[in-house]
């Protein structure tokens, strides 16, 4: 066993949640700032407009319901990649929050 005194045992949770949740943040950001809303779902979405318009100008009602699914899919698609990514920076701040008030809780020497 290591000889591991209680503060360094809290200096290394703090350090360990602050990095996890620094690697968190950054990982919800980059998320968020390149998944969004990225150019193939553009081109996809694009293109389903113009089917579900093809439909319409030759009256193919069944094209037309399938390509307004599509495009609720490709909606759902984006919440739920930009719901993910805020839960990460949430959780990655709330890590480095908590290892602030590890930090608060240890009984520092006196000098």
């Amino acid at each position: 066993m290591l000889p591991l005194s209680l503060r360094e045992i809290q200096l290394a949770i703090a350090a360990v949640a602050f990095v996890l949740g620094l690697l968190c943040t950054l990982l919800g950001i980059i998320m968020l700032v390149t998944r969004g809303y990225s150019r193939e779902v553009r081109t996809l979405a694009a293109q389903t407009a113009r089917l579900a318009q093809k439909g319409v100008s030759h009256e193919v009602s069944s094209l037309v319901s399938s390509a307004s699914e599509l495009v609720d899919a490709i909606n759902q698609l984006v919440r739920t990649s930009s719901g993910i990514a805020v839960f990460l920076i949430l959780l990655g701040v709330g890590m480095m929050a908590g290892s602030y008030w590890i930090l608060t809780q240890i009984q520092w020497p006196t000098a």
